[in-house]
């Protein structure tokens, strides 16, 4: 599926077939974002072999379906990431999750960000999901998640590690889709 975009690259898509091309171009974004000290589960050095495992984990999550996974793509291959996950407790039908928003640091403030959270609006409407929930420990994905409309709920102080080992806030974030 690809979303309504003007032009044909960049691209925003569903992956749900992972060819070992496609497993690397994760990684190596994952990398990037890890090195430009993004705080999203994993600490430095993030070896190859490391970052393939977590995309092997997230294809096997997208085959059982209980996640999507959305990517953004340019000329030169995949430059952003973002999933969906959809499979949560039975008392939550309605709610999706939206984890690790990635986008290489080549492919920064060109909008790929907001393709690829618009998308994964879409594809949770779609999925008849009416609220999404989000943290993030970065000021960019706060502004971005504000200028898209998701509502700030708080911050919790220390929650995790950046990269290099010092303490990052959280903050979380929702957004109603009704």
């Amino acid at each position: 599926m690809t979303f309504d975009l003007a032009t044909p690259v960049p691209r925003v898509r569903i992956l749900s077939d992972f060819a070992d091309a496609q497993l690397r171009q994760l990684a190596d974004v994952l990398i990037d974002c890890v090195e430009g000290g993004a705080s999203v589960s994993f600490m430095l050095p993030l070896t190859p072999e490391r970052a393939l495992a977590f995309w092997q984990r997230v294809a096997e999550g997208v085959s059982r379906g209980e996640r999507a996974l959305l990517v953004a793509e340019d000329a030169q291959g995949i430059v952003g990431t973002v999933q969906l996950v959809l499979e949560l407790p039975e008392n939550q039908p309605h709610r999706g999750e939206v984890a690790k928003l990635l986008v290489h640091r080549r492919a920064r403030r060109q909008g790929m960000g907001a393709l690829l959270m618009q998308a994964a609006e879409q594809l949770a409407r779609q999925r008849a999901k009416t609220l999404l929930v989000l943290d993030t420990s970065g000021a960019e994905a706060e502004r971005l998640y504000g200028r898209l409309g998701w509502t700030r709920l708080g911050v919790i102080p220390g929650f995790a590690l950046l990269p290099d080992g010092g303490l990052c806030d959280t903050t979380y974030f929702y957004r109603s889709l009704a």
